[in-house]
């Protein structure tokens, strides 16, 4: 009898961790990584930080807490702004986390299409000099690559740039929540250094696409990263034998980020028979409704919705 197969896609984040992290694990030198004592922790931070073109790294158990150590690190005043996406990860899906531990208050921009936001658009929501005493102190600027919302697409390192270039001439810092970083790389055929060249800080997720089983890192200057050690203990984050975890991601990072190339063709086959079975389905419930109607169905509503609309409802109610 044939095995079944079951392929996941409900997300990148449903991965199992391979043979060859759950050997590495097993095979971890480690110590009390609070103490920075961590052998393994400690190469991999170093690891990261030369591949991002940054001078530290720090691993955090998740992205969330990455973006948010690395948000309170730079608003280190409290009634500090953050200039951000309304359509970001940060503004929408991590629990206010910045307002409601660091009394950051975000400023939120129109999200276009591709993930970016106007570039004319961030300088007019940078607060005037001098109106402490009326506004928030913008002091951080967060984009988002690849950009969730909008499908997943990538901003291009000129795009990141030019926004590099706004924060360094208003005395700002850039931050880039790059949980999937890699795949931009990848897409884009830059290199990920490259693309990340105009932030201060960095995060970066190793348990989506990359497949480790727990973790993120976030990279950026070692003033930077002293600040994020202090702030990751606050917020619960400092863990002891953590060499464990950063095995596996340095096999994560090694093996699986040069699968990503053949991870897109095949979503992309994918959103293609999913398209066209989507239009087939489209088009056959036009038909079944125009003979409905055509037969004295008394549900005339509901079916001159499905001939304008071209479907019904799908599982998702949307």
């Amino acid at each position: 009898m044939a095995t079944k197969v079951v392929v996941d896609l409900r997300s990148d984040t449903v991965t199992k961790p391979s043979e060859a992290m759950r050997a590495s694990m097993a095979a971890a030198d480690v110590d009390d990584d609070v103490r920075g004592a961590d052998p393994t922790a400690r190469r991999f931070q170093e690891e990261m930080a030369a591949l991002m073109g940054k001078e530290a790294a720090l691993f955090v158990p998740s992205g969330t807490m990455g973006n948010l150590v690395s948000v309170l690190a730079h608003c280190d005043v409290r009634g500090s702004e953050v200039i951000l996406g309304d359509d970001s990860h940060i503004h929408l899906y991590e629990n206010g986390g910045i307002s409601t531990l660091g009394g950051v208050h975000p400023k939120t921009v129109r999200n276009n299409s591709d993930g970016t936001m106007d570039i004319d658009s961030i300088v007019a929501a940078i607060r005037p000099p001098g109106g402490g005493l009326y506004y928030p102190t913008t002091r951080l600027i967060c984009l988002e690559n690849t950009h969730g919302n909008s499908g997943g697409k990538c901003l291009s390192a000129e795009y990141t740039e030019k926004v590099g270039e706004i924060a360094k001439s208003h005395g700002l810092k850039l931050h880039i929540d790059g949980a999937r970083i890699f795949n931009a790389s990848v897409a884009l055929g830059v290199p990920v250094d490259r693309l990340v060249r105009a932030a201060d800080s960095v995060s970066v997720c190793i348990s989506k696409g990359l497949g480790a089983p727990v973790g993120s890192v976030i990279v950026g200057s070692k003033a930077f990263i002293d600040k994020a050690k202090i702030l990751r203990k606050t917020l619960g984050g400092g863990m002891r034998q953590v060499g464990v975890l950063c095995a596996a991601a340095h096999v994560a990072v090694r093996d699986n980020v040069g699968k990503l190339a053949d991870d897109h063709r095949k979503a992309k086959a994918l959103a293609g028979s999913g398209n066209a079975q989507c239009a087939r389905k489209s088009k056959e419930s036009k038909k079944k409704a125009a003979e409905q109607l055509l037969m004295g169905s008394t549900e005339l509503e509901h079916l001159a919705e499905q001939l304008l609309m071209g479907t019904t409802k799908n599982s998702y109610g949307q």
